[in-house]
């Protein structure tokens, strides 16, 4: 599928596999395995080779407790990546990151998504440089900032408060100049989330849709899935599999997965299963 146009975000009944390739020393997952250009590229290559729908370039580790890098840094890392992936694939390339001028310099690389963890809150230039480009965006929600978020998230409501914002950052990104047909929504599962938080989002994940956008979740190899587990990092892939499987049945357009043959296969199996119109003869 072409999960990202000139038009837009086109999300159809097939779920979007977004593949996550993080070229950073410190990602919590699989942080320094793909630190340099060619690692990366090859990584991408396997994961286009998977299903990959589009690849999230980061450079700047948001697990909790992560500190924040130069912008120049983040471009030392990221730019030649994205460089190297818009000159060997079609496949759309997103870039998670915050920074105007990470931003700006990716979508001049080749990149065409922005995947912006602070809902454009993180720089006051980022809104029209994606305005501008044209390019898409990712709007999540995060309470408090990656070195201090797990500290002590409080809500009164976490849906509803989580709807709520998201609505009006949305509202505000079109206001802004960036066009509805290019937002897609993210609640941020595991950004300014307790245990219970995330656990709650994912029970009511479908009234995020009323919101009226596509919808991104992110819960591939998650803490929330190792406390139900009691498994490490790198033992969490069939609980990130019922964690996927459940997001699309409750209205995920897209899933940001580390695995993504595996998680392509989870979700071709629930596609056809909830989304596929029946034959009638």
């Amino acid at each position: 599928m072409t999960l990202f146009t000139n038009n837009g975000w086109s999300c159809g009944e097939e779920t979007g596999i977004m593949g996550i390739i993080n070229v950073t020393p410190d990602s919590f997952s699989d942080g320094g395995k793909y630190a340099n250009v060619e690692a990366a590229v090859m990584r991408a290559k396997q994961m286009v080779a998977d299903g990959a729908d589009i690849i999230d370039i980061g450079g700047e580790s948001s697990r909790p407790g992560a500190e924040p890098i130069t912008a120049n840094e983040e471009c030392r890392r990221v730019i030649p990546v994205v460089q190297a992936l818009a000159e060997q694939f079609q496949i759309p390339i997103s870039v998670d990151t915050y920074k105007a001028k990470v931003a700006r310099e990716a979508l001049s690389a080749g990149a065409c998504v922005i995947n912006d963890i602070t809902a454009l809150h993180g720089d006051p230039n980022m809104c029209q440089i994606i305005a501008d480009a044209q390019a898409g965006v990712i709007l999540m929600h995060m309470q408090g900032v990656p070195a201090t978020m797990q500290k002590a998230p409080t809500y009164q409501n976490v849906v509803a408060e989580v709807h709520a914002w998201l609505t009006e950052v949305a509202s505000q990104a079109v206001d802004r100049g960036i066009d509805s047909s290019r937002i897609m929504i993210d609640p941020g599962i595991g950004f300014g989330k307790t245990f219970d938080h995330n656990l709650e989002i994912l029970r009511h994940l479908m009234q995020f849709r009323g919101i009226g956008y596509p919808m991104l979740v992110g819960v591939s190899r998650k803490k929330f899935i190792g406390r139900i587990l009691d498994l490490p990092v790198h033992q969490r892939e069939e609980g990130t599999a019922a964690t996927v499987a459940w997001s699309i049945i409750n209205g995920a357009n897209v899933v940001r997965v580390h695995d993504v043959a595996k998680m392509k296969q989870v979700a071709q199996v629930i596609d056809t299963i909830c989304r596929t119109k029946p034959d009638r003869e």
